[in-house]
């Protein structure tokens, strides 16, 4: 049978109906559930809302509904967002669902368009990106799909740049011609090459990271905008490299910024998310295609980034400053070619990076002296760093891209698109410095 229980609270009785059984049942005071108080006792009868699941259902059925068809708890004073582990939502009445239809009902419907904690992370997203809406997908990669399928008709044009995360470039330049879709492939800050193209074709959009993989180039976001905006072209940025801490690109001009929030927004290499900002109106254009092919984000995985993302200024500034250190040392160091690094008077675009970014990322990418083996001798010898793809995390990952990501080119095919073979990419962590600066000594020494 089912009973009620009331609870003394500032000399008023407060009743909760409890399910209470005659099979082995105990009866189980307020005090042992951890309610240490009379106002903790108020505010948890308060967030349960009555039970409203009737009386004379079998046990069967009361294993599904009972203590949960009144409503779930409303909870405010929780001080980690709740994750949200649902793929539907109910509504309490046909007039409900009307009132929600037509917009007087604030909630959600289905998990493939909306989920609160999913939500919660879309409006920190937006806020540190000054952005009035802001879209998660289920990865960085479908983040860019998305904007792109939805942003570019069929017949139009793209204008890209060549340094760019292969598999961005993969699809542009393999999935898109199907949609005669035309694409113009520049090299970063060719602004002629831009005018051009602007000129002779219909371009709906331009798109570059800003740093780019691997080579860390920054285009020139606000004369790049400038340029585009007068021929109409909407400008959408990765600024996975960057961070909102870095740069911000929608100050700088950008329609859009794009990130993939399994790097530095996650933070802890264990989560796949992304992240596409912008204005309300463009991002709601891509929102209404992605409800449709449901790219979504776990509501878990949402969570995992809202929590990395309370860290993320502490460690893009510890990044920022190893990265530094690092890419100083290593310019003068003997054994080594070359280093790319935005934050270096020697990069081509260190006077861009300087105007538009406040810190110069985590990543350092350098080409060792010698061949591809001998590049490898390096990266088999470090301790510190892990060799695997991505960035952004506390544990330092190193490649080589020649051979992670463009193995299977050839050296021919590598070589056009400008991977050289001695290329190494560090996407350094939140480790020691000198530990880290040791490691590459020693791993240079047996290169």
């Amino acid at each position: 049978m089912k009973g009620i229980r009331s609870f003394a609270v500032s000399g008023q009785d407060i009743s909760a109906r409890v399910p209470t059984r005659s099979v082995g049942l105990r009866s189980v005071d307020a005090s042992s559930r951890g309610l240490r108080s009379n106002a903790a006792r108020a505010r948890a009868v308060a967030a349960v809302p009555e039970d409203a699941s009737g009386s004379g259902w079998r046990i069967g059925t009361d294993t599904i509904h009972a203590g949960e068809r009144g409503g779930r708890p409303k909870i405010s004073d929780s001080l980690t967002t709740p994750i949200v582990q649902t793929s539907t939502y109910w509504f309490k009445n046909t007039q409900e669902l009307i009132d929600y239809n037509e917009g007087r009902l604030e909630s959600y419907e289905y998990g493939r368009y909306g989920n609160p904690t999913v939500q919660t992370v879309e409006n920190k997203i937006a806020d540190l990106e000054g952005a009035e809406s802001c879209l998660m997908s289920a990865s960085g990669m479908n983040s860019v799909t998305s904007m792109l399928l939805t942003l570019v008709p069929a017949g139009g044009h793209i204008v890209t740049t060549s340094d760019c995360y292969w598999r961005t470039r993969q699809f542009m330049l393999n999935f898109l011609p199907k949609m005669n879709i035309g694409v113009t492939v520049l090299p970063p800050n060719d602004f002629d090459g831009i005018e051009k193209a602007l000129k002779e074709n219909d371009v709906a959009l331009f798109f570059s990271e800003s740093p780019t993989n691997p080579y860390l180039r920054c285009i020139d976001i606000a004369r790049i905008s400038k340029m585009c905006h007068e021929h109409g072209a909407v400008v959408c940025i990765d600024s996975t490299f960057a961070t909102p801490i870095n740069s911000r690109a929608l100050e700088l001009g950008a329609d859009l910024v794009l990130h993939s929030a399994t790097k530095y927004l996650g933070g802890h290499n264990d989560v796949l998310a992304g992240a596409l900002c912008g204005s309300k109106v463009l991002v709601d254009q891509v929102r209404a295609f992605h409800s449709i092919m449901g790219g979504v984000v776990d509501p878990n995985a949402a969570y995992l980034v809202l929590r990395g993302i309370k860290t993320l200024a502490l460690r893009v500034e510890r990044a920022n400053k190893t990265a530094m250190e690092v890419a100083k040392r290593l310019e003068t160091h003997p054994k080594i070619d070359r280093v790319w690094y935005p934050g270096l008077a020697s990069h081509p675009d260190h006077e861009i990076a300087v105007r538009q970014m406040s810190g110069f990322g985590g990543v350092v990418s350098f080409e060792v002296k010698g061949d591809l083996w001998s590049t490898a001798r390096f990266i088999d010898a470090c301790k510190i760093p892990y060799i695997g793809p991505s960035l952004g995390g506390v544990e330092s990952l190193i490649e080589m891209p020649a051979v992670q990501s463009y193995w299977s080119f050839g050296p021919e095919k590598r070589a056009e698109i400008g991977i050289k073979e001695n290329l190494i990419r560090f996407a350094i962590g939140i480790e020691d410095v000198e530990d880290i600066w040791e490691d590459v000594l020693q791993a240079l020494e047996q290169s």
